[in-house]
């Protein structure tokens, strides 16, 4: 059984930072593109960021020069670094593969960037 538990998130201030992180279990992680993706209250469900099996990583154009995605294949986990943390960042992280599989969700984790 495949899972995915992501942790990290908190209340944080405008300007902040934050790392999530999430690690797997039932699949060989390392064989797999890996995403972050976030839902904002009454949005839908947008990829943040994703990295290759090798480490090849992408950000959508919101987050770039913010954010940072890696990942440590010896300890099945992928990492989110959120520096400079915006208000419009609010949202419920979740970790998947990319493309993500439907089965594979999570529960996330809260980040909320509020003063």
């Amino acid at each position: 059984q495949v899972q995915f538990v992501e942790s990290g998130g908190d209340l944080v201030q405008p300007g902040g930072s934050l790392r999530l992180s999430c690690t797997a279990s039932g699949i060989i992680f390392s064989i797999y593109a890996m995403g972050w993706y976030r839902q904002a209250p009454g949005k839908q469900r947008e990829l943040v960021a994703r990295v290759t099996s090798a480490g090849n990583t992408d950000h959508v154009d919101s987050v770039k020069g913010r954010f940072t995605i890696s990942r440590d294949n010896a300890k099945n986990t992928v990492y989110l670094q959120m520096n400079s943390l915006k208000p419009e960042d609010t949202a419920v992280y979740y970790c998947n593969t990319y493309p993500y599989r439907r089965n594979y969700w999570g529960q996330g984790t809260q980040v909320t960037v509020s003063s």
